[in-house]
Order: structure tokens, then C-alpha cells, then sequence
């Protein structure tokens, strides 16, 4: 469909939907949510209209931005009208359960993505649809929204914008061999590595051909780092052919298979078939050892390389293949070793190069003024060597202060030929990301630079600003991690950061001028303003994404931002939020307020219909405003900035499209957690069974609060949850079901007491007197972690005070075949360990505050020696197949640990030590720990011996014996007498 017949469509449609509602004031409207189904489709055609318009490079004058930016505009009041039909098909839904609910009726609720579509009666009620004024408003909405369009339309005819001509081509360089080492600096120890890597004999078992990647940002001197080990002496004489390829974009494997016969021939093949054109270069390069660079690969298609990955193998051993490229995705599809990541240059070198384009070889006594100017301007340049040579190149023949200091006061983006020069590279990148990609990059643009960009906030800031396409089966997470990784792999973010054990807390950097560029592309949307009280010089109107720091009066200017979607507020000395704020800003989609002196949100928050998601860091904050929960289109709310909120508000059971609550705050890099001071959740919590994240759940007292089997219905939680006050559920039988379907959970926290408990903010019961009143308490324990069967693909376990005296739930050994990690913290009747050693992948296991514990034998290992000559005579055991790290801490009353083969102070008769191994006549072979590479034993005072098969874990490294007295003794009587196999480990006592 043409532009043309797409708009004058959309204009009848918008124009029956306006003449149908205003038809229907008194009496509703039967099939009009088809209507706006039909309007939801044409909004669909006229992004996907914008998005061929951006990805055709097709606007150039300034005739064709201004038609564009209105339709866009036009788009998102579109998307905010429909926004409110839907919204006010979710709270009708909600108004409907909850009637439901008061009658004693089951009560669904459906979400706006699978919302049923329903006929409506005659008469208004909470049951069916909404109300009439909102009806009548949205008619006048659409009708309105039908005039604006229609101008545009008849604007676009009047000034002959045309988007139907040909496509703009983007220029790509093409790249030779040549270069001219001289102008090169900074780069020799990636040349000295790389020239390593292509002049080393290599392994017989190397893939052939051997692939080396040069992977960064465009602008950082791949091609030239390529050109200069192209040209060594040393290679010239160590490769009998060299072939030198600019690849580019798109791939046409044709074309480069031509150009590699070119490079060693000297003129281009006639053939125009694949399979002629590399069986030529096969027959030039059988038994040769050559060298081939492949500049500028872009491509991930695998498919594609298959045929010159064979076709070389025809290359003598030692042949290299060097890549160029800007994404990590394409380095690993060719299955390069190594793969180097280019960095930046140093300041001092960025200086040089600039010094040496801008001033004449006579450097005199007339430059040396500037010398402290161009150090500066150096800084600017954020080690990338093109953005270093374009400066330079501008500065060519400018010997004035006055003329340096301008350029050092001006942004590089500013200054036309440097604008010019630096931003052909990453125009590259840019225009090759897809529509929703390029939203999600620029995006970045309002968070000032050196920011440390959290993935997760970026991923739920995406989703909440639409920029996730959530058609098909993948979920809008999943999506926004690919566009994330897509946006890594192609460098446009870099020092990254990650806690291994929880995927969520990935930090990264973006390169100032890779910033710079999103700042320079998204200057007409997107503002960072620090207010003093001046006037603000900006025009920031049209503005979709705005970071306000307000010190001491608030602008009256931003009520002016009506179509405003993101707004990040930091009121430095602010205690009360005017209402006003959201009586005007009301298209927001996420709104972040921060500010320590802030006592409390106010109810006028119900207004920001659209929000999807609310971040508050208010250190004062002790409730949330019942208001909140009218916002029935939140999908995150991050309070985790609110140290001391204390409870969440009554009716949070009305969000039911909240995916993510952030609750806790974790420095995972330190490992330590910041409490809370919730208590209990609200009953009705259960409701939000869209709910993903939550982090932390705490179990009270009382008959409005959520309890345990709540949390029955909330299977979509993954990564880490901790549950606290296990000891005040009551009904064993109601929690049977809590865990065991949350197929996304991993780490599971289960502690028997509260949290203030356990912090000390509430005193602990004392010890029970009466015996009785003790094994009551005990057995409830024992029945409650029986019942809670945990999910199938648990790889964390944490226990903390447990009262029972053994823990061996019926469920341990059938469900934690995927578990890596074990925690039993405090449990002060614990008399035995669990029997662990089966489990498949357990990686490290800690046993903490046990003072009951005397004995650690067999039982600990899982292992009963008849059943296995019975069962598996045959076969080899291993036991702890996968433990790697071991530690026992506050184990007071622990006197003996042994196991098969007895304790090393006992003497044994001669065992084959050298497979870690215990075998006689009627037994299998037996390994126990093969892996275990740490073992760490601190206050365990009366502990005299150690097991004797640690004798021969082959890769034990690490042993820390620390307060117990006895072992430190035999320590130092030397124990590698008796323990020679590991008498190399470092002990630590």
C-alpha cells in the first residue's frame, strides 16, 4: 500500500470510528472495540510507514523532517488514545472481579493481552466496558485526531514530500592494503600480539584455515592495525600469497570470492558461478601457505562463509585469515582464536596524532602556546584515533588561542567537518540496527555520560517506553535481552561488568562519543537540563524523554511538555511533589522521582493512566500512596531506592500487568544486601500472577496479609526469591503447591524466622523449657520444608534457621538434580547432614552453625555399600561428582568426620591411592570429590581428623584450617607425612 492510500484509509477509518461514538453518547456502542482494533491496525502501518522512511535514509530536506515529525507526533497521540480505550477496558475487568469477589464469585481477571472481546449492553456498568463520558471523550479524541491528519495529509501534497524515490545508498569506504607506517601511533603492542599470532607455527590440532579477529567501534583502527601487519617484512616473507578483501556490506559472495582471486591474480575471473569461482581459488592457494584479510565483515549469516571456510582448507598449514569487525557475533560465527578487542588510545597519543596532522613538521616556538589547548582537546577525543585525526585535520593551520579555545568550549558534534568525519563510522552501525534497536540506542541518550547502564533498568525502561515488539510467542524480556546483546556485539557499549549469579545485574559503559552520537541523533526529543531558577534558553517542547534536576523552584515550563513519556526528577531539596506535575504530564510511561527530602507521593499519581513504570528513591518514604494501585498498566515498580518504606500498599492485588517489583537492593559486587522494613504483603497479592520479579517475600501474622499460598498462583517468578517467616505458616497442606511450578526460579532463599528476626530488630524466643513445646516446634519445621517442594531447575539452595534435626525432605535427591549451590545456616538442632552426594552437579556446598552436629560419616556421602553390590557391582560411583568448594564454620561439638577408608590418624591397611579410589574383592570402584579444589574449616574446636579419602582429590588446592585446635596441631606436626598427596597445598591456620 502507498503512503497515500495508507493515509486517506487511516483518515475514513479514524472519521467512521468519530461519527459512530458520537452517534452513541446515551447508548453503548455494540462492536466498536473491532473498530479499535482496526485503528490499532492502521497505527501499526503508519510505524511501519516511519520506520521504511528512516531505514531508506529518505528524509533530506527540511520540508520532509517537519511532515515527518508531525505525523510522529499524530502517531503518539494515536497510541495514547488507544492506550486509554485499553485502559479502560483493564480497570473494567478489574471492577468486575471485584464485584465478583464480594459476591463470592471466582474472580478472573484478564490481562490487556489476551483481554476478551466483548459485546457490550445497553446500559453502563462495571461488568461491561466503561463509561460514557470516557466514550464521548475518546469520539471527540479521534475526531480531533481526524482534522490533524487531514492537515498533514493535504501539507504533504502542498509541498510535494515524496518518500516513493529510490532509496539513499549509504557510502561505505572501501579499504585498501596500503598504508604508510609512519602516520601510525600507539598501536605497537596490538601489532607486536597480532604479528605473534600470524608469523607462530601454530598446533597440529588448530582449525583450518585459522581465523584471527579484530573486533571494536568503528573509528578505532582495525583496518589500519590489518594494513600494517599486512605490510611487514616479516609477513611478506612468511606467506607465499596474500590476498587483501574489503567485504563490507551486504555479502555477496560472489563478488568476494572475485576479489580474492583479483588480489592474487591481478585481474577479475570471467566465472559468475560460486562453485567455478572457489574451485579456481582452491587450484591458486592447494598447499600454499597464504595470508588473507577480510576488512569489514558484517554479516552473521554462517551460511554464507560455509563455502570459503572449505574452500580454503585447501591452504598449506600455517595459512592465517585475518577479520576486521565491529561486532563480537560475527568473530564468533567465523570461530576465531584469538579474537582481539581493540581499546582505546591514551590522552597523550590522542595529543600526538593531533599534533602531528595540525602543525607543519617545523614545530616551533609559535605552536607551543596552543601545546596545553590541544592536550585538553585531546581529552575530547576519548582515545578513538579517528575522532583524534578528524580534530586534528580541523585544526590544520589554526594558530590562534581564540580559535582552540572555541573548538575546546564546543561539542565535537557542533563543528560540521568534524561532524562530518566521524559520523560516516557510526552512521554504519546505526543504520544497521532494526527499528526498534535504533529506539532502544538512543534511548541511552538521556542518561549523562560515564553512566554505569544496569542491563535489567534498561531492559524495563525499554519495555515501558514501547520500544519491545511483543507480537509472536517471545516475551518482551527475552526481545529486549536480544536487542541489549545486539547492541553489545555491535560495540556500541563496552567495560562490562557482571555478578555470575544472577544474570539481572549486568553493568556497562558507553563511549563519550558513542553518546555523543546518540545525543546528536536524538536532539530533538531527548534533554538533560539542570535547573537553577533561570529561565531555560532550550525549546524542549516536542521533548519524549526528559532528565530535570531541580535544586530549589520547580519550571513552570515543563507543564508545557504535554507529550512528555519519560521523565527523571531529582528534587535535590524538594519535601512535597505538587500535584500539578501530574495533572499535565499525563502521557508518561515511566517516571522516575528522586529526592532524600521527599515525605510522601501524592494521589494525583492515579492520573498517569499510560505508566508502565514507576522508580522512586525517596530515602523518607515510609508508605506508598493507595493511589498507585489505580495505575492498572504498571509493568515494573522499583522502590528499592525507598530504604525505609514499611509496607505496600492495600490494594497492589489491582496490578495485574506488574511483571516486575523491586524490592531489595544488592551491591552483588560487595555481596551484601540492604534490609527491609516490610513486614508483610497485602492480602490479594496473589493476584499479580503476571509478576516476575519480586525478589523477596516476607510471611506475617494477621487475616490481611498475604500468606505463603499466595504465592501458589505467581509461577511466572524467576531468578531469586527469598522467603522469610517460614515459622508463621499455619496450614501445612496450603503450601504443597507454592514452589514447585515456578519453572524460572533459581535461587531460593527459605529462612524459618522473619527478618527482623533475624536482624536482631525483634528478640528471638528463648529456648524452649518443655520438652514437648520443643518437638512441636520442630516438627512443624520438618513438615514445612517437606511441603515445600522446590521448582525443577533450582541451582541455589539456602537454608537459614531450621529447627528440625535432620533435613532430608522426601523431594531433596528426586529435585535438585540441576542444584550447583547449598547453604544450611543456624540450624541449632541439626544432628546430621543431609545424605548430598548423589547430586549431579553440586558445585560448592557451606554448612554454618550447626552445634549439634558430632559426626559426619557415610551418611553424608548418600551411600549404602550393600545396595550398590547388589545394584551396580559393575559400575564406577562417584560421589560429590561435581563439588568444587567445601566449607564448615561454628561447628563446636564436631568431633570426628569420616567415611569410607576411615580418618588419616587411623592405620589402614594399603589402598590404591592413585584414582582416589576404595576397592576390595565384592565392592565397586569408588571416587569421592574428584573436583574439590577448596576446603575451609573454621571454629570447629573439636574436630581431631579429616577423612581419609581427601588423601587423593587430585585437584585440591586451597586448605583453610582456621580455630580448630587439634587439626591446627597435626598441622603442625607436619601432615604431609601422612598426607602426601596434597602436602603441596598451601594451608592457611
Amino acid at each position: 500500500m502507498s503512503v497515500d492510500a495508507l493515509l486517506t484509509d487511516l483518515f475514513k477509518q479514524l472519521a467512521s470510528i468519530a461519527v459512530q461514538l458520537a452517534k452513541q453518547e446515551i447508548k453503548l456502542l455494540v462492536g466498536v472495540d473491532e473498530e479499535v482494533q482496526k485503528l490499532q491496525d492502521k497505527l501499526g502501518f503508519i510505524k511501519a510507514m516511519l520506520d521504511d522512511a528512516d531505514k531508506r535514509h529518505a528524509v533530506k530536506l527540511d520540508t520532509e523532517k517537519l511532515w515527518l515529525e508531525q505525523l510522529q507526533d499524530k502517531y503518539y497521540e494515536m497510541d495514547d488514545v488507544l492506550d486509554t480505550w485499553s485502559t479502560a477496558r483493564i480497570k473494567a475487568e478489574i471492577a468486575k472481579a471485584d464485584i465478583a469477589k464480594e459476591e463470592g464469585k471466582p474472580a478472573d481477571i484478564t490481562t490487556p493481552a489476551v483481554v476478551k472481546k466483548k459485546v457490550c449492553f445497553v446500559f453502563p456498568s462495571p461488568s461491561c466496558c466503561f463509561s460514557l463520558p470516557l466514550r464521548h471523550d475518546l469520539g471527540h479524541k479521534i475526531k480531533k485526531l481526524n482534522e490533524k491528519l487531514d492537515k498533514i495529509l493535504n501539507n504533504r501534497e502542498k509541498y510535494g514530500i515524496d518518500f516513493n524515490r529510490q532509496p539513499e545508498v549509504v557510502v561505505r569506504p572501501i579499504t585498501t592494503s596500503f598504508v604508510d607506517e609512519s602516520d601510525i601511533i600507539g598501536r605497537d603492542t596490538y601489532r607486536d600480539d597480532l604479528l605473534s599470532v600470524l608469523l607462530g607455527k601454530g598446533s597440529p590440532k588448530e582449525r583450518k584455515p585459522h581465523v584471527i579477529s579484530l573486533v571494536g567501534m568503528g573509528g578505532l583502527g582495525k583496518t589500519t592495525l590489518a594494513q600494517i601487519a599486512y605490510n611487514h617484512s616479516e609477513v611478506k616473507e612468511h606467506f607465499v600469497k596474500r590476498m587483501w578483501v574489503c567485504v563490507s556490506d551486504p555479502f555477496d559472495q560472489c563478488k568476494v570470492a572475485k576479489a580474492i582471486i583479483e588480489s592474487l591474480e591481478g585481474q577479475s575471473p570471467n566465472d559468475t558461478e560460486l562453485q567455478s569461482l572457489l574451485d579456481r581459488l582452491c587450484s591458486l592457494i592447494g598447499g600454499k601457505r597464504f595470508f588473507l584479510v577480510l576488512d569489514d565483515v558484517w554479516t552473521e549469516d554462517s551460511t554464507k562463509w560455509e563455502p570459503f571456510r572449505n574452500a580454503l582448507k585447501c591452504g598449506a598449514e600455517g595459512s592465517r585469515i585475518l577479520v576486521t569487525t565491529r561486532k563480537t557475533r560475527v568473530a564468533n560465527m567465523m570461530e576465531s582464536s584469538p579474537i582481539i578487542n581493540l581499546g582505546v588510545l591514551s590522552s597523550d597519543v590522542c595529543w600526538l596524532i593531533i599534533k602531528k596532522i595540525a602543525f607543519s613538521d617545523d614545530y616551533g616556538e609559535q605552536y607551543r602556546d596552543l601545546e596545553e589547548l590541544g592536550k585538553q582537546l585531546a581529552d575530547k577525543c576519548k582515545g578513538l584515533p579517528l575522532a583524534a585525526k578528524t580534530l586534528g585535520g580541523h585544526m590544520r593551520g589554526k594558530i590562534s588561542k581564540e580559535e582552540w579555545e572555541k573548538v575546546l568550549h564546543n561539542g565535537l558534534w557542533e563543528l560540521e567537518d568534524i561532524e562530518k568525519g566521524l559520523l560516516g563510522p557510526f552512521l554504519l552501525s546505526y543504520y544497521e540496527l532494526s527499528s526498534s534497536e535504533k529506539q532502544c540506542f538512543l534511548f541511552c541518550a538521556i542518561y549523562p555520560k560515564d553512566y554505569q547502564f544496569n542491563k535489567f533498568e534498561l531492559i524495563i525502561n525499554w519495555m515501558a517506553q514501547g520500544y519491545i515488539n511483543s507480537k509472536g510467542n517471545m516475551e518482551m524480556e527475552v526481545r529486549a535481552k536480544h536487542y541489549f546483546e545486539n547492541l553489545a556485539m555491535r560495540s556500541f557499549f563496552q567495560d562490562f561488568e557482571k555478578y555470575e549469579n544472577d544474570s539481572k545485574f549486568v553493568w556497562c559503559k558507553m563511549h563519550d562519543i558513542v553518546h555523543d552520537f546518540a545525543e546528536s541523533m536524538a536532539k530533538d526529543v531527548c534533554f538533560t537540563i539542570n535547573y537553577s531558577g533561570d529561565k531555560i534558553k532550550k525549546d524542549f517542547k516536542r521533548a519524549r524523554h526528559l532528565s530535570l534536576i531541580v535544586k530549589e523552584t520547580f519550571p513552570e515550563s515543563v507543564y508545557e511538555v504535554k507529550n512528555l513519556r519519560f521523565l527523571e526528577l531529582d528534587f535535590m531539596s524538594f519535601q512535597i511533589v505538587q500535584p500539578k506535575l501530574f495533572d499535565n504530564l499525563t502521557c508518561l510511561r515511566t517516571l522516575h522521582l528522586e529526592g532524600e527530602s521527599i515525605l510522601e507521593l501524592p494521589n494525583e499519581v492515579e492520573k498517569l493512566m499510560h505508566l508502565r513504570l514507576l522508580k522512586l528513591s525517596c530515602f523518607k518514604i515510609k508508605e506508598l500512596s493507595e493511589s498507585i494501585c489505580n495505575l492498572c498498566n504498571l509493568q515494573s515498580l522499583d522502590v528499592s531506592g525507598c530504604r525505609r518504606l514499611e509496607k505496600l500498599p492495600q490494594g497492589i492485588g489491582k496490578l495485574i500487568n506488574l511483571r516486575h517489583l523491586l524490592l531489595l537492593v544488592f551491591d552483588l559486587r560487595f555481596d551484601t544486601r540492604i534490609n527491609y522494613k516490610i513486614k508483610s504483603f497485602p492480602k490479594g497479592f496473589g493476584r499479580l500472577t503476571c509478576l516476575k520479579t519480586l525478589g523477596y517475600f516476607p510471611i506475617g501474622k494477621g487475616e490481611e496479609i498475604c500468606k505463603l499460598e499466595e504465592l501458589e498462583h505467581l509461577n511466572q517468578i524467576q531468578g531469586k526469591l527469598d522467603i522469610y517467616g517460614l515459622n508463621n505458616v499455619v496450614d501445612f497442606g496450603a503450601i504443597e503447591n507454592t514452589l514447585e511450578k515456578k519453572n524460572h526460579l533459581r535461587d531460593l532463599f527459605l529462612s524459618f524466622v522473619t527478618l527482623e528476626e533475624l536482624r536482631g530488630e525483634k528478640e528471638e524466643e528463648e529456648e524452649e523449657t518443655e520438652e514437648e513445646r520443643r518437638r512441636r516446634k520442630m516438627e512443624k519445621d520438618v513438615a514445612i520444608l517437606n511441603a515445600l517442594e522446590p521448582p525443577p531447575r533450582l541451582e541455589s539452595l539456602q537454608i537459614y534457621v531450621y529447627k528440625g534435626t535432620t533435613i532430608y525432605p522426601n523431594w531433596m535427591m528426586s529435585k535438585l538434580t540441576y542444584l550447583k549451590r547449598l547453604d544450611i545456616w543456624i540450624c541449632r538442632n541439626l544432628e546430621q547432614l543431609p545424605p548430598l552426594g548423589k547430586l549431579p552437579l553440586l558445585e560448592e556446598m557451606v554448612i554454618r552453625s550447626a552445634p549439634m552436629i558430632r559426626k559426619v560419616g557415610d551418611e553424608f556421602l548418600g551411600i549404602d555399600i550393600e545396595e550398590e553390590e547388589l545394584s551396580e557391582s559393575s559400575k564406577d560411583i562417584i560421589i560429590f561428582p561435581n563439588l568444587k568448594s567445601l566449607e564448615f564454620r561454628y561447628l563446636k561439638e564436631w568431633e570426628e568426620w569420616s567415611g569410607m577408608g576411615g580418618t588419616i590418624e587411623e592405620e589402614e591397611e594399603e589402598k590404591d591411592n592413585s584414582a582416589n579410589a576404595f576397592v576390595t574383592n565384592n565392592t565397586p570402584k569408588i571416587q569421592i570429590m574428584p573436583r574439590l579444589h577448596s576446603l575451609r574449616i573454621w571454629n570447629c574446636g573439636k574436630l581431631k581428623s579429616l577423612p581419609d579419602y581427601l588423601r587423593n582429590t587430585p585437584l585440591l588446592q586451597e586448605l583453610k584450617i582456621s580455630r580448630c585446635p587439634i587439626l591446627e596441631q597435626r598441622c603442625e606436626r607436619g601432615i604431609g607425612d601422612y598426607w602426601p598427596n596434597i602436602s603441596h597445598i598451601p594451608k592457611h591456620h
